[in-house]
């Protein structure tokens, strides 16, 4: 009786435990199913990640290349005429500095008539380089930076900065003097959408307090798609809008 009774309650045991089992099986199953479906998806979002960036590395490094391009073709066409002017590229700006040919008395913003007609001589050099096939893919807007020396209070220099800044596009839009060439009404339209004032302060010195109270031609380039972009938005009519003078 007793050994019926064992053989029995193992039975009912192992009957009971089979469900389980099959249950704990089938679950494994699944988790290493989603398991596997969750690392397939995230190989191929690695490797499309992956691609985007070696594709945005690769056009940053064009774009780069470019701007350089850009830039050796302005120095070389600026220092062949005016020896006195100077192009740099730092990282994606280009800077040129007119050196002494543009120079201002201390504390004041005007400009000698020989200062303005250096101005407008060099004026299509920049504007031929704007209507190379790199300047219309990447320059942006030319900020005017005018600088002091370290003569009077901070915020006096600042609103002399802008004040000489605005004098530089004052001098390029005036009428031509005598031996000049004037501008056409396209290149005005060239220099009214790209030319921008901006001003600085005693931050930037060199040197010497002469060569400090300058002027500086900053060139900025559109950053990849980013021309793309402002191209579809509205433009405001400007054909009708007067230049002005000063």
């Amino acid at each position: 009786m007793f050994g019926r009774a064992v053989i029995r309650h193992r039975q009912n045991r192992d009957e009971a435990e089979k469900p389980f089992w099959i249950s704990f099986s089938d679950l494994m199953t699944a988790c290493m199913t989603v398991f596997l479906i969750v690392m397939a998806v995230t190989v191929v979002t690695m490797k499309d990640e992956i691609a985007r960036i070696e594709k945005l590395t690769a056009i940053t490094r064009a774009r780069q290349t470019e701007i350089q391009q850009f830039a050796e073709r302005l120095r070389v066409a600026s220092e062949r005429k005016y020896p006195n002017v100077t192009v740099d590229i730092i990282k994606d700006t280009v800077k040129v500095d007119f050196g002494a040919d543009v120079n201002f008395m201390s504390g004041s913003s005007e400009i000698t008539d020989a200062g303005s007609r250096f101005l407008r001589g060099y004026l299509p050099i920049l504007l031929d380089a704007a209507d190379s096939p790199l300047g219309r893919k990447w320059l942006k807007r030319v900020v005017v930076e005018g600088f002091t020396d370290t003569d009077g209070s901070y915020l006096f220099n600042l609103n002399l900065s802008l004040e000489r800044s605005r004098k530089v596009v004052c001098a390029l839009f005036a009428p031509p003097a005598p031996g000049e060439q004037a501008m056409t009404h396209q290149e005005l339209e060239q220099m009214r959408d790209l030319f921008l004032v901006g001003g600085y302060s005693f931050n930037s010195m060199l040197p010497s307090k002469a060569r400090s109270r300058r002027i500086e031609l900053k060139l900025e380039f559109w950053q990849a798609g980013e021309k793309a972009l402002f191209e579809k938005r509205p433009k405001p009519n400007l054909s009708d809008k007067p230049f002005g003078h000063c």
